[in-house]
């Protein structure tokens, strides 16, 4: 703090004494300036010329004491006219260049004395201009104490561009084991063997076993890729290095192959250690890829990377730890074995998962006794182990909003609405508008009930939510399904007959002049189905066939590069055929709305006072119109039909 506060003084001092200096030399030239002006031209440039030339003979010379000065404006010739009394001292102005003047003043033989700007002193100016440069460099060296203080290193840091700025420990306190990762037990089998690799690399030696150079982490985000890497650090007990792939690619050219020579030097020197690589993807992209080029900076880069890993030159003892949600877009010459020895799908938690995953959240959390942790897990299919622990999270701001002592069932169902649906919103006002909704929502979830090859409603509401949502219909998938992909053409059919239950009661209601865009995102769902059922899953009347496939190529973005492989005659038939199977569900869905529209209104009326209706109330006021056995739902995969 002294040596700052020394330094602030010193820089004022210098500021002082420059102004000072600079404040002397203004009044000097403002003198000069005012002399300058105040003196009168008596003859002009011309007649001082002809005096000059009839110096030449030196009796006729009237010119005497000719002196040439420079002011900060212009230059002056003084001169006096005449001798004696009657002599008076003439000033004559010139231009700025006037090296012909001289020459002239010499050929005619005119004594003259080149006198030297007032109040400009040759000293002054340079001591301003040395302390002028003094400063600035003063400047600079402040500047840069300060941005180096600011990125964490010392003196000079901001010029150490090459060196890596990985995060290194040499005893890792992560504060994170193996039992406080949950519900990714298989990738914690797999990633125990890393710990034994370091911990007793001769178990493994012995029996000729290599111990792996590299170990990829693949799945979606929020999955927990980052917080194994954690875990192996604080169970392995060996020196770790963390960094993000972004950290190496700089503006500069050959910086981030620099930081990756840097980080795999001290990594050896280090071994056995552990180096960790968030987002890999940013630096491990596929080379040469893309509309107009690759980025030259990050293939050099990965080119360094490439070789440090698996080159001439060993790094044994280094294993590589790397995380990305993207390894389509990886280049084939980092995921080969010898570099990525082992890929390790992190998917998301199942059942069990989920539950061991709560478990270990909730362990901070005050949760009511009627809050039941296996029912959360079963209401939050296709939930990654982040937005779990946010689901807690957001029930636990919303009890503390609510001023009570413990979370209960009502703000979980809450927090699972607001993370899956959206932030809910005011209830609209008894109108029209309200009826159509209501006629809407209660389509999609009558035909979710009355239908034999889909999953079952669990709640549906007119409450709209932020995004635009006025209102939606919650189905309960069937876990099962979801995650081994298997569909059925009949399950195809009657998903598209739901999602064209809004519509359809639209509709017989108020009439083909009255239907609304509350469909929209419902007819894109609808188009992208039937359209795959035709052309890649061979679900229509032109045959087991795959027309299209997809776009495998992903550095161009959606489908730009996509093209067609049949010809014109066949998109006709495909058109037609996507035509055939929307209209004949689109029919379908209107004729069980027609058939059972007494039950319709009287749910409408109930949802319209109610506002909300969970799937075991709506079933059961369809029983009282319908005897047919209806399955119940599992309670499994969450997923929404929604308006607006």
């Amino acid at each position: 703090m002294n040596k700052k506060i020394g330094s602030l003084r010193t820089l004022w001092r210098l500021s002082a004494l420059l102004l000072g200096l600079w404040t002397v030399q203004g009044s000097a030239l403002a003198q000069a300036n005012a002399q300058a002006q105040g003196d009168q031209e008596d003859i002009n440039y011309s007649q001082f010329i002809q005096l000059v030339d009839q110096c030449q003979v030196r009796a006729s010379c009237q010119l005497k004491e000719v002196k040439i000065r420079t002011t900060p404006k212009q230059q002056l010739i003084e001169f006096q006219l005449g001798e004696g009394e009657s002599a008076k001292t003439q000033t004559v102005g010139l231009f700025k260049r006037n090296p012909e003047l001289i020459e002239r003043l010499n050929q005619n033989n005119v004594d003259y004395t080149l006198m030297p700007q007032e109040g400009d002193n040759p000293l002054v100016g340079l001591m301003i201009n040395l302390f002028l440069g003094f400063l600035i460099v003063l400047l600079l060296i402040a500047f840069l104490r300060r941005a180096s203080g600011a990125s964490g290193g010392g003196p000079g840091q901001i010029l150490n561009f090459g060196k890596s700025r990985a995060r290194y420990q040499m005893d890792p306190d992560t504060g994170v084991t193996f039992e406080d990762v949950a519900g990714i037990e298989e990738a914690k089998e797999e990633l125990q063997e890393v710990v034994g690799f370091l911990k007793q690399p001769e178990r493994f030696t012995t029996v000729g076993a290599r111990i792996p150079k590299g170990v990829l982490l693949i799945g979606p985000p929020g999955t927990g890729k980052t917080l194994l890497a954690k875990a192996i650090a604080g169970e392995a007990g060996v020196p770790f290095f963390s960094i993000s792939g972004s950290e190496f690619v700089e503006m500069f050219v050959g910086v981030g192959a620099s930081r990756v020579r840097d980080l795999f030097r001290k990594a050896k020197d280090s071994a056995p250690c552990l180096v960790f690589v968030d987002e890999i993807d940013a630096v491990g992209r596929q080379r040469g890829a893309g509309i107009g080029g690759g980025n030259d900076e990050r293939e050099q880069t990965l080119n360094q990377l490439l070789t440090e890993m698996d080159g001439f030159e060993g790094n044994t003892g280094v294993i590589i730890i790397a995380a990305t949600n993207r390894p389509d877009v990886l280049d084939s010459a980092l995921m080969r074995p010898g570099r990525f020895d082992r890929r390790i799908n992190v998917d998301l938690p199942s059942y069990n998962g989920r539950l061991g995953i709560l478990q270990v959240h909730a362990q901070n959390k005050k949760l009511s006794e009627e809050v039941s942790l296996e029912a959360i897990a079963q209401r939050t299919p296709g939930f990654s182990g982040a937005s779990l622990a946010n689901l807690l999270n957001e029930a636990a701001i919303l009890t503390a909003r609510r001023r009570k002592e413990a979370i209960t069932n009502l703000e979980i169902e809450d927090a699972i609405d607001r993370i899956t649906i959206g932030l809910s919103l005011s209830p609209l006002l008894d109108n029209k508008k309200k009826w159509l909704i209501a006629y809407h929502e209660v389509g999609h979830a009558l035909l979710m009930t009355l239908l034999d090859h889909t999953d079952p409603l669990n709640k549906v509401t007119i409450i709209p939510r932020s995004g635009g949502i006025q209102g939606f219909a919650q189905q309960i998938f069937d876990e099962d399904r979801v995650d081994s992909g298997l569909y059925s053409r009949a399950f195809l059919m009657d998903q598209i007959k739901i999602y064209l239950g809004g519509r359809a009661a639209e509709v017989e209601i108020f009439g083909e002049e009255e239907v609304t865009i509350g469909a929209s995102s419902d007819l894109q769902a609808v188009a992208n189905v039937a359209r795959e059922m035709v052309t890649k899953l061979g679900m229509s009347q032109l045959g087991h066939v795959a027309l299209e496939r997809e776009n495998s190529d992903v550095f161009l973005g959606g489908d730009w590069s996509s093209r067609s492989e049949y010809s014109e005659d066949m998109a006709i038939k495909v058109d037609y055929e996507v035509r055939q199977i929307v209209m004949h569900c689109y029919e379908e869905a209107r004729r069980l709305l027609r058939e059972n529209r007494p039950l319709m209104d009287r749910l409408v009326e109930i949802l319209l006072a109610k506002e909300t209706l969970e799937g075991d109330e709506f079933r059961e006021i369809v029983k009282q119109y319908n005897q047919k056995s209806l399955k119940e739902p599992s309670f499994r995969k969450l997923s929404s039909s929604s308006s607006g």
